[in-house]
C-alpha cells in the first residue's frame, strides 16, 4: 500500500488492522509498529498521516467514502487506471482488503525496491516489543546456537485448513464446528487425507519430530517454538519433547509480568516470535503461511541465514512409507537430507507462474530484486 500510494502520488493513512478475525486482537497498528519511525523514514517517498484531516474525517463520518477491495495480484497500472480516478472523485477511498493486492512479478525495479525498503527498514516494532525480543534472544544465545521452529499447529490453523491428521473424532468434530462458525472461511467440506497428501497441511508435531531427527538436528540444540497454543497440548507435543528435550517457548523463558501486557494480543506475541525467528541460527517453518514467508525473505535479506524449507508433499509420503515399513530409517533419513540440501534459503530465482500468482513464489519470501549479485553470491542492498 505504501508503494501504491507513492506511485499514485496520494496520501496514505496509517493502516487499520482487522479486529474481527478468530484472534479478536484489539491491537492497533501503533501498538505493534513504531508508527513515528514508519512515517518519518518514508517521508522522502510518500506522505503518511496518522489519521484523516478533520474536513475529510467529517466526510467519512457522514458516509461520503468509497470502500472496496482491490483486485488481488494487480499490476501497478491497475491502480493508476482504476483506483486513482476513484480517489479524485471521492477524495477518500477505503481499501478494505490489502493482502496480496500487488503482483509478485512484472513490476519495475523501483517498485520492488520500495517494497523492500518498507518491509525491511520502515516497519520496525515498538521499543517495548523490540526490547523484549532482545531479552529472549540473549537468554537463548547464552546456551549456544538455537533453532526456531514455526510450528503451525494451533486450533484456528487446523479448523481453517481442515487438516486433522492425528486428531480423534471429538477433535475432528470440534474443528469442523469451528470452521462452519466463521463465515469468512469459505471452504467448508475438506478431505483432510487428500489435502495432506498434496502437501497442503501443516506438519503435525509428531511428523515434525521425525523430520528433525531425519535431518540430524542435534538434540542438544535449544529449539524455540514460535507459535500460539498447540492444539492437543502436551499429548501432541510428547514425541517432539522426547526427541528434543530442550524445547522452549516465550512463556517458559519470560515471567508472567513480562508477558502480561501481551496477553490477548496475538499480533504482538507474533511480533515477538518474528524477532526471535530472524535471529535464530536455523529457522524451520512447518507450514508456508504469511509469517513464515516473510521471515524467510527477511532472513535472505539479512545475508541468506539458514532457513529449511520443508517439502511437505514429499515428506508426508516418505513418512507414510517409513511408518508402514516400506523404508528403513537410513533410507528415510538419507532421502530427507538429500531432498532438502537445496532448500535451505540459498540464493535462488523466484518461481514465476503466469496467470497463477497464488501458486508462484511470494515476492516477500524471495525479494531477489533487493539482493545484489557479488562474486557469484547475492547480498542485501
Amino acid at each position: 500500500m505504501v508503494t501504491i500510494a507513492r506511485y499514485l502520488n496520494v496520501t496514505l493513512i496509517v493502516p487499520e488492522l482487522d479486529k474481527t478475525s478468530f484472534w479478536a486482537d484489539p491491537s492497533e497498528f501503533q501498538d505493534i509498529f513504531d508508527v513515528n519511525h514508519f512515517i518519518t523514514s518514508l517521508r522522502d517517498e510518500v506522505r503518511i498521516l496518522k489519521e484523516l484531516p478533520p474536513r475529510l474525517k467529517r466526510r467519512v463520518e457522514m458516509g461520503f467514502v468509497y470502500s472496496m477491495p482491490p483486485i488481488s495480484w494487480s499490476d501497478i497500472s491497475y491502480y493508476h487506471n482504476q483506483i486513482l480516478p476513484l480517489i479524485r472523485k471521492y477524495k477518500v477511498v477505503h481499501l478494505n482488503r490489502t493482502d496480496a493486492r500487488l503482483a509478485n512479478n512484472g513490476q519495475s525495479l523501483d517498485v520492488q525496491k520500495l517494497r523492500c525498503r518498507v518491509n525491511f527498514n520502515a516497519l520496525r516494532f515498538t521499543p517495548q516489543i523490540e526490547e523484549l525480543g532482545k531479552r529472549v534472544i540473549k537468554l537463548l544465545r547464552q546456551n549456544g546456537p538455537f533453532i526456531v521452529l514455526h510450528l503451525r499447529y494451533e486450533m484456528d490453523m487446523l479448523a481453517f485448513s481442515g487438516c486433522t491428521q492425528g486428531c480423534n473424532n471429538d477433535k475432528v468434530e470440534e474443528l469442523t464446528r469451528m470452521r462452519y462458525a466463521y463465515p469468512w472461511w469459505k471452504e467448508k467440506i475438506i478431505n483432510s487425507d487428500l489435502k495432506r497428501k498434496d502437501g497442503l497441511c501443516p506438519l503435525t508435531p509428531e511428523e515434525t519430530a521425525l523430520i528433525l531427527r531425519a535431518l540430524d538436528i542435534d538434540k542438544n540444540y535449544h529449539i524455540y517454538i514460535a507459535a500460539g497454543e498447540i492444539y492437543g497440548g502436551d499429548r501432541r507435543m510428547a514425541s517432539l519433547a522426547a526427541a528434543y528435550p530442550k524445547l522452549v517457548r516465550k512463556e517458559t523463558l519470560l515471567g508472567p509480568s513480562d508477558l502480561g501486557f501481551f496477553q490477548n494480543h496475538s499480533s504482538q506475541m507474533a511480533a515477538l516470535d518474528y524477532l526471535v525467528s530472524l535471529e535464530s541460527d536455523i529457522f524451520i517453518p512447518t507450514y508456508d503461511g504469511n509469517m513464515a514467508k516473510v521471515v524467510q525473505g527477511h532472513r535472505r535479506y539479512l545475508g541468506f541465514k539458514q532457513t529449511i524449507l520443508l517439502d511437505r508433499r514429499l515428506l508426508v509420503d516418505l513418512i507414510d512409507q517409513y511408518n508402514n515399513g516400506s523404508l528403513s530409517w537410513i533410507q528415510f533419513s538419507d532421502t530427507v537430507k538429500e531432498t532438502h540440501e537445496r532448500r535451505r534459503g540459498q540464493p535462488s530465482k523466484r518461481l514465476v507462474i503466469p496467470d497463477r500468482p497464488k501458486e508462484e513464489d511470494y515476492f516477500y519470501a524471495n525479494p531477489e530484486e533487493c539482493l545484489q549479485q557479488r562474486d557469484g553470491q547475492l547480498s542485501s542492498t
